[in-house]
């Protein structure tokens, strides 16, 4: 029995360090019976300037479009451009067989000689017959004295008055073929010009400068006059360009008011490729409200120097309408929502949170401005809120 009870005390003195060493490492709070602090990540609230902008996502769309047509039926005789390469405007792109409009250039400038030799002919004929009618006049002035003297016949005296009378009417004649002659003419002038025309349709030019799309008509195809539908090649400019969007009739009047004021500068980024912001400024407002869906279309200009927009492209739009200075701003994932509304849990000296109610405005970016509820310098939660209650303890990674 003495044995028992000394083999118990050793047991007991063995064993009273080691309760000892646990109860002095141990953490006071988990100690009381309280939880262990909650890992969460934290940022600093910031004071700065923040855009105010309106986002949208964005169409691009080339400043100007043309298919290009065939004036003249005729066989593409050549193709001077590679398709997908920029033309400038004026450059020669496609080259139709002149040999048929080069022939009939040369018959109506034959019909047109010939027309220009009839007027020559009518009015070598007019001047001819009104030189013989002046002398016919000058012999019937001496004929009538002559009669009134009874000198002559008044026989005589009649011949030479119908030989005037015949001229006179000759000469009237003589001045209607000359005048139609010369319509002949003007009407060879015109159909020359035609042809002429005609003739400059086969050398087919671009009419705007832009980047070509895929040639639609090959060398050695026969094309027809005006086949609209059927485009040679379409022709998209792309420096500058435009960008598409629309946005609530809300955002009308203080898009109003700010534009009215100067220039609204205008970001677009691809959407699916993170940087390479491009920047533009807002160039037209629609002039009414698209009534199925409540929004009105605006387009932004961009010089697009380095082709960074691409027709059809969709693009995320940032419309910035002016700047918000000194503005409180959190993390958006600071942010959270309630029942009573948004809240962010702050973290005070003790190392306990506090759900703080907030009032939240425009997003900047990652960034949310806090109208109302914090202040600059306050640490906020960023991670790990979903283990978070008022009051309860924190450990910062």
């Amino acid at each position: 029995m003495k044995a028992g009870t000394n083999a118990l005390w050793a047991a007991l003195l063995l064993a009273g360090p080691l309760l000892a060493g646990c109860e002095k490492g141990a953490d006071p709070a988990t100690a009381k019976g309280a939880p262990p602090a909650v890992a969460v990540t934290v940022a600093d609230a910031a004071q700065r300037d923040v855009p105010v902008q309106i986002r949208a996502i964005g169409n691009v769309q080339p400043l100007a479009t043309v298919a290009v047509l065939s004036m003249i039926n005729g066989e593409v005789m050549k193709v001077h451009f590679a398709e997908g390469h920029e033309v400038p405007t004026g450059a020669l792109l496609f080259t139709i067989d002149p040999r048929q409009v080069q022939s009939a250039l040369l018959q109506a400038q034959a019909t047109l000689a010939q027309h220009q030799a009839s007027v020559t002919q009518a009015e070598a004929n007019l001047a001819r017959d009104t030189a013989q009618l002046e002398n016919a006049r000058v012999e019937e002035q001496r004929y009538r004295k002559l009669v009134e003297g009874g000198f002559v016949a008044r026989e005589q005296y009649d011949q030479i008055r119908t030989r005037e009378l015949t001229l006179a009417a000759t000469i009237d004649a003589d001045r209607a073929a000359v005048e139609t002659a010369k319509a002949l003419v003007r009407a060879g002038e015109a159909a020359v010009e035609n042809v002429r025309v005609q003739l400059g349709y086969t050398e087919i030019r671009a009419p705007i400068g832009g980047r070509t799309g895929n040639l639609l008509l090959n060398q050695g195809n026969v094309v027809k006059a005006n086949d609209v539908g059927n485009p040679m090649v379409v022709i998209n400019r792309v420096h500058p360009i435009y960008v598409a969007f629309s946005v609530p009739e809300a955002q009308i009047e203080a898009i109003k008011r700010y534009r009215a004021a100067g220039d609204l500068p205008v970001e677009a980024q691809v959407v699916g490729q993170p940087g390479g912001v491009v920047r533009g400024r807002l160039t037209f407002m629609n002039n009414t409200v698209d009534p199925t869906t409540g929004t009105i279309q605006l387009k932004a200009t961009f010089e697009n120097t380095e082709n960074a927009l691409w027709p059809g492209q969709f693009v995320n739009v940032a419309l910035t309408l002016t700047k918000q200075v000194g503005a409180v701003v959190v993390p958006s994932q600071a942010v959270q929502s309630g029942q009573k509304g948004q809240y962010v849990f702050v973290v005070k000296p003790d190392q306990t949170v506090e759900a703080r109610p907030v009032v939240s405005g425009a997003a900047d970016g990652r960034d949310v401005v806090i109208t109302s509820g914090l202040a600059a310098g306050e640490r906020v939660v960023i991670d790990g809120q979903l283990r978070l209650v008022p009051g309860a303890r924190v450990d910062v990674k």
